[in-house]
């Protein structure tokens, strides 16, 4: 079999594995209201095998430097989340997703020009958070209808996801380690959830799923950042395993403090531990 050949039989499987990962979490985000939803869509689902796949090909300190890259564009991320979020109250898809997504493309090209290190870009993650939360509390909540699917669903989610772990496998070596980690964590699953979700239920109903995503990306960050911290002390393959099980028990922690928290402002008594 040719080089040629086994790269490209190797990448449509790489392809295929995350697109599969893809469908699954969405569908299960849309299923499960907008908090479940926030804290699903911000879980790992293309970063995580995209790094799988980076630390086959790369050494430890390749990934360590692509997540700090994937941190710091996290902050970026909320940015785009919460700019959807406001749009999305009054304006249609395009009108919203569009300035979004213009927002993030230009903010992630300003930080591919600075030298990032693990003071500064958890930073940049703690103003984004500061100032994008408490503003995205306010589209938390709406009310969500029951949502048909369309045939182009699976079709459109699986594209979307393979070509982005396409470009990141075929143009790592040419981008280096930084703004690998950048390409990584472009929001692919968000932008999924808002070209999908917003026909179907309304703008309101998707931007309370991307304003309970602000939250989640606390967990999806903690995932780049202790990637980037334990890549090389523990392997690539260590690391990943490592950064995926904070981002679960985070993103797990954080949906029980908001349960517990809507339990106590119904009335009834929150549950025990």
């Amino acid at each position: 079999m040719s080089p040629d050949l086994l790269f490209a039989l190797s990448l449509a499987a790489k392809m295929a594995i995350t697109a599969l990962f893809l469908v699954v979490a969405t569908f299960s985000a849309e299923r499960a209201g907008p908090v479940v939803g926030g804290m699903i869509s911000t879980l790992p689902i293309s970063a995580g095998p995209s790094y799988v796949f980076l630390a086959m090909d790369h050494d430890a300190q390749f990934i360590a430097t692509g997540a700090l890259g994937s941190f710091a564009v996290n902050a970026a991320i909320c940015v785009f989340a919460l700019v959807y979020a406001a749009l999305a109250q009054r304006r249609s898809l395009l009108m919203s997703f569009v300035p979004a997504l213009a927002v993030w493309f230009v903010i992630a090209a300003l930080m591919r020009v600075v030298a990032w290190t693990t003071t500064t870009a958890i930073l940049a993650n703690v103003v984004a958070f500061a100032v994008c939360v408490p503003i995205g509390n306010r589209f938390r909540y709406a009310r969500m209808p029951l949502a048909v699917r369309r045939w182009y669903d699976i079709p459109l989610r699986a594209a979307m996801v393979a070509t982005l772990v396409a470009l990141v496998v075929a143009l790592s070596e040419r981008f280096g380690a930084t703004q690998t980690g950048i390409l990584a964590a472009f929001p692919i699953v968000l932008s999924c959830l808002m070209l999908i979700l917003h026909p179907r239920l309304g703008g309101p109903a998707t931007a309370a799923v991307l304003a309970n995503s602000l939250v989640g990306l606390i967990g999806f960050g903690s995932f780049c950042l202790t990637l980037h911290l334990a890549a090389v002390p523990l392997g690539s393959w260590g690391g990943i395993v490592l950064a995926v099980a904070v981002n679960v028990a985070i993103n797990f922690g954080l949906w029980v403090v908001r349960r517990r928290r809507a339990v106590t402002a119904s009335g009834r008594p929150s549950p025990s531990p």
